[in-house]
């Protein structure tokens, strides 16, 4: 199941250094997940500190 980042993000960085395949990076209002890099694995999920990052 595919993980994504919501309208909760404060844009503070943490779950890109959280994640091991560098699937995350700055978007325009907030952080996004590259589904295609993504393995899934949920360690972004556990880093947010706004638990902005969920299953979809």
């Amino acid at each position: 199941m595919a993980y994504v980042i919501s309208d909760e993000c404060v844009s503070c960085g943490a779950c890109a250094d959280g994640c091991p395949v560098s699937a995350i990076a700055e978007g325009d209002d907030k952080y996004e997940i590259n589904a295609d890099a993504c393995l899934e694995c949920g360690a972004c999920a556990g880093t947010c500190p706004m638990g902005a990052i969920h299953e979809e």
